[in-house]
């Protein structure tokens, strides 16, 4: 402020504001607008107002292309007059809730069925269980995880092998359990042992939230420890090294399964009849899930085996036979209905459309084959889940109007017209 009152005395003895930016140090352009008016000495220049102007055109570009990406977009506006930056313009689409709600790009809480209001004891409780490395690990350093479900009013559990630690194994993890407990509840809560945790803070990563919030579904972390966890997690190990430590890893998870479901009636007792267990929604109705998974992407190395087969989930995908005993890479965005193998270099060799997990099937119709030559950087792309994502469509009469508007606006030229041929 003190600055500001010796920029104005210097500006009424006709200093320029050249000379008092240089004589302050200050940028001449940030004076500038304050010894006008347009804004207030020590705040931030609002760039959500300059958004503002340009959102009519976002919401039409959008409605007209759902799958147009935002840097095409970023793009468009830039070129109309848009100051701000990348990062800010996303930030603006998803606080204005731009895109239309699908699949893939919806972040809000979905709308559960009728009368399922949130209560304390609608919550799934989520286990996060080390089990080992298994007597046939595909690759060196493989080891098995469970992550297991339970509805907080019923008991009902369903559980989930896991291959991996990472953010994707696990999301992957939670939609598969959601998928067999047959929906959601409006909390989630994790025990200590997810690998889900910041290791800075011990709280859950942001991303869960997020995951959490696409879902329709409330994040929070169990601090107590109770003593029904251990001994939970004491028979699933149990369980594990008794019966499915030895077998493959799609009947393992058959075999997880039939044990949760056989846990949904309770036990005959001799000269007892048994007390009716509440049925899933007793508690509280299950809130429905959306179509397709959160979009992340799992990797996972496995060994090509001596007919050129690569097993993943259950299933087993062909690639070329001369590649038996190599190490590739199995990736899989989980919105999308394919996948793809490469190269640890990055070197697409084949995709395929991915089989139900535990089917038993052997895929040997490929999307492509991409010869091993390719240099990663210059690899074909996968396939995008909409033919027009990566292009720029063209403008819609309206979006064309509001794109005049904003020219207009910005004192633009008008572009030339089209050549007639």
């Amino acid at each position: 402020m003190a600055e500001y009152l010796d920029a104005c005395r210097l500006h009424d003895q006709g200093w320029s504001i050249t000379a008092i930016a240089g004589h302050l140090g200050r940028d001449r352009k940030t004076l500038r607008s304050y010894l006008t008016g347009d804004r207030v000495p020590g705040v931030r220049a609002s760039t959500e107002d300059a958004f503002l102007v340009f959102l009519p055109y976002c919401r039409r570009r959008l409605e007209d292309d759902p799958h147009l990406q935002a840097s095409v977009l970023f793009d468009e506006i830039v070129e109309l007059g848009y100051c701000g930056g990348y990062s800010t313009f996303t930030r603006a689409l998803r606080r204005h809730r731009v895109r239309p709600s699908c699949g893939l790009c919806h972040l809000g809480p979905l709308p559960g069925p009728a009368g399922a209001g949130g209560t304390a004891e609608e919550e799934i409780r989520f286990r996060w269980i080390p089990l080992g490395r298994p007597l046939s690990a595909p690759v060196e350093g493989y080891f098995v995880h469970l992550l297991t479900g339970s509805l907080a009013g019923t008991g009902r559990w369903r559980g989930v092998l896991v291959d991996g630690t990472d953010f994707p194994h696990v999301v992957e993890a939670i939609d598969e359990v959601l998928r067999r407990l047959g929906g959601t509840a409006p909390r989630w809560r994790f025990d200590r042992a997810t690998p889900l945790r910041c290791p800075a803070t011990g709280r859950l990563t942001t991303a869960l939230t997020r995951v959490g919030r696409y879902y329709g579904a409330e994040v929070e972390l169990d601090r107590a420890r109770r003593a029904d966890q251990d001994e939970e997690a004491g028979a699933l190990r149990r369980w594990w090294s008794e019966a499915a430590h030895g077998v493959a890893e799609a009947q393992a998870q058959l075999l997880l399964d039939r044990l949760a479901v056989r846990s949904d009636r309770p036990p005959v007792t001799a000269g007892r009849v048994p007390a009716p267990r509440a049925a899933p929604g007793a508690q509280g109705r299950l809130r429905g899930l959306p179509d397709a998974p959160y979009p992340v992407r799992v990797c996972v190395r496995r060994v090509v085996g001596p007919q050129g087969l690569v097993p993943f989930r259950g299933n087993r995908y062909t690639v070329p036979p001369d590649l038996a005993g190599a190490v590739v890479e199995v990736r899989r965005r989980l919105d999308e209905p394919w996948l793809s193998i490469s190269t640890t270099g990055g070197a697409v060799i084949a995709r395929h459309d991915v089989a139900p997990r535990g089917a038993g099937l052997t895929v040997a119709r490929g999307r492509e084959i991409v010869g091993l030559q390719d240099s990663p950087r210059h690899r074909p792309a996968e396939a995008p889940p909409c033919p027009s994502a990566r292009t720029r469509s063209p403008l819609s009469p309206e979006a064309a109007a509001e794109a005049d508007r904003l020219r207009r606006l910005n004192r633009l030229p008008q572009p030339a017209p089209a050549a007639q041929t």
